[in-house]
């Protein structure tokens, strides 16, 4: 198996790390819904897109407490 010539420095190893780091997922409102969704993708909450339904969602049903 092949071995580096050369060790990397501390320096040289956590200059590449540095943009490894976990960026934060990007979030906007639907204007259908209120919901907060993924940019670009279809709304989870309302199935809407671009102002049109491009998912069929089920209607919610309501929870009933045992008594």
């Amino acid at each position: 198996m092949a071995l580096p010539k050369q060790r990397h420095t501390h320096h040289r190893r956590d200059r590449a790390r540095a943009f490894h780091e976990i960026k934060p997922v990007a979030t906007t409102k639907c204007p259908k819904c209120g919901a907060e969704a993924m940019p670009h993708r279809a709304c989870k909450e309302c199935g809407y897109y671009k102002g049109r339904e491009v998912v069929k969602m089920a209607p919610k049903l309501k929870k009933e407490k045992a008594a």
